[in-house]
């Protein structure tokens, strides 16, 4: 679901990024074209975030910049506070999948989907690990719930695409 990931100003990144993750610094200064949704305030010192929309924020944007393992322990604490937190959720089973680690982005895609059953990038991405664990009747089952949810928003279509590769490389 790269609606969830995308996002909107370099200025972000940068300095969200640069501040966060000391080993970004010189990607960061050197970039024009990265991305991100809003800048957060960090204590400098520590690196900490000052409130859970600002950590979500910083930890959606070392995601994006596909940096998992730093953005792994912002998520965490997210949850620890909130553990009913399904976009927190969503982001730690889609870390984890992205590193390799497919059944603890099994169990957070449930928790989130236990949380707010209709939550669009966490039924997409299940259903993405289902293909990757070839078990197309359950990615099919998550695509039948975002079909219910919004038959034209991005996550079914990608949803949709990626059923449909999947079946036509089986035929091949």
């Amino acid at each position: 679901m790269s609606n969830l990931l995308r996002t909107t100003t370099a200025a972000g990144l940068i300095l969200g990024l640069a501040i966060a993750t000391p080993s970004l610094t010189a990607w960061a200064a050197g970039s024009s074209s990265g991305t991100s949704s809003t800048t957060s305030t960090y204590s400098s010192s520590t690196a900490t975030v000052t409130s859970p929309a600002q950590q979500y924020a910083a930890a959606k944007k070392l995601v994006d910049a596909q940096q998992y393992n730093e953005a792994i322990p912002l998520l965490n604490q997210l949850v620890a506070e909130n553990p009913a937190d399904a976009d927190a959720l969503n982001l730690l089973g889609f870390s984890h999948r992205k590193l390799g680690h497919q059944n603890k982005a099994l169990g957070y895609y449930e928790k989130a989907l236990a949380t707010m059953p209709n939550h669009l990038g966490a039924n997409e991405y299940l259903g993405e690990l289902y293909l990757e664990m070839k078990d197309l009747p359950h990615a099919e089952e998550r695509l039948a719930v975002l079909q219910k949810a919004c038959t034209s928003c991005e996550e079914y279509t990608e949803l949709k695409e990626k059923i449909a590769d999947y079946k036509a490389k089986q035929q091949s």
